[in-house]
């Protein structure tokens, strides 16, 4: 049996009876394609299984058709390492890669490491090697101002994860104090007086905005603030139980623990079970992520979902758009909205409770 040649966008003109520059303006997204004539050729690229050489459409312009997302190295090397798999990537690439699909561009995902006398040079060689038309920066990389000016030098758009500002890059976040007022708050409501928060890291701007809005929960309640307790556990489940076990031991110990991510929080329900706590009568549990095993844990975990997946594709979406008009994106020159907040949720599940007397 014969070897089938390769389906070119010649075939493709011919077979929606348009020229191959109308073919390559709609696998481009570009403009001035009338609606009938545009499904008529991507008809013809389903119907013939076409799939565009990223590479000639690489040299057919400025454009790589490549956004880069940039995630923490080292934390994401141990939890695969570990076997703890990463649900943060795992959402982050779900949200960005069908946006990408959406527009005719790919997302890339390269690993920087946090530490500032490396970052810069690791993010250099990548944009180098690359080219991506814009760069996704994560925490704790976008509160890093050096890898701003250095995408700035180079000319590259970029949208930060978690910062607000909207002064120049594209800013897409959630109300992180917003997120940790209510958590505290929902604790409160229940009759919690002591609260732990167990946080991530120092160096992630997130975390800090999330502690404050914890702090001002319990400052409008009235509580002093001796209450607030705050411990790190590096975002790490052997961390956290560990930092968290020294706290349980003591006489006044919380009666509720904040979690800044999943795995936290599934460290706090071990920890409970290993102690003989009941949870929620004796400790209560709220955990920021909200990844799928949250609801399958022993009880379900009531969680703060932050949008990870909603983020990224807003994030991809308006680089995209700023890749497309030069610079200027959708709405005008130099006067597009770069900020953008997405909503997070309180879900309630089975580890919070009224305080035991």
């Amino acid at each position: 049996m014969g070897r089938r040649s390769a389906i070119t966008i010649e075939h493709v003109a011919k077979a929606a009876g348009v020229s191959r520059q109308t073919v390559s303006r709609v696998i481009n997204r570009g403009p001035n394609v009338k609606p009938a004539v545009r499904e008529r050729v991507e008809a013809a690229v389903e119907e013939l299984g076409y799939v565009p050489n990223l590479s000639a459409r690489r040299m057919g312009g400025a454009k790589s058709y490549l956004i880069m997302a940039v995630n923490d190295r080292q934390r994401t090397l141990e939890n695969w390492g570990a076997g703890r798999g990463n649900d943060w990537v795992d959402r982050m690439l779900y949200g960005g890669m069908t946006e990408c699909e959406k527009h005719g561009y790919h997302m890339v995902f390269e690993l920087i490491d946090a530490d500032p006398a490396k970052a810069p040079r690791q993010l250099s060689n990548a944009i180098a090697a690359l080219r991506p038309d814009g760069v996704i920066l994560t925490p704790p990389h976008s509160d890093n101002d050096q890898l701003l000016g250095l995408l700035a030098d180079r000319q590259v758009a970029v949208a930060r994860i978690g910062r607000t500002e909207g002064d120049g890059p594209v800013d897409v976040f959630m109300d992180e104090d917003a997120a940790g007022e209510e958590a505290a708050q929902h604790l409160i409501d229940l009759g919690h007086e002591r609260i732990a928060f167990l946080a991530g890291a120092p160096e992630y701007g997130n975390s800090a905005r999330r502690i404050n809005g914890f702090r001002t929960a319990l400052a409008l309640a009235g509580l002093p603030a001796d209450n607030a307790t705050v411990i790190y556990g590096d975002f790490h489940f052997d961390t956290a139980t560990s930092e968290l076990a020294r706290l349980l031991d003591m006489d006044d110990r919380p009666s509720a623990v904040i979690a800044d991510n999943d795995e936290m929080a599934f460290a706090a329900l071990h920890l409970a079970n290993k102690r003989g706590f009941a949870v929620p009568g004796e400790l209560s549990i709220i955990s920021f992520e909200d990844t799928p095993g949250v609801r399958f844990s022993v009880p379900p975990l009531t969680a703060i979902r932050q949008p990870t997946a909603e983020m990224i594709a807003k994030a991809c979406e308006r680089l995209i758009a700023i890749s497309g008009s030069n610079g200027a994106g959708e709405d005008g020159a130099g006067q597009g909205i770069s900020r953008f907040e997405m909503p997070y949720r309180l879900i309630e599940r089975a580890t919070t409770g009224p305080r035991q007397a």
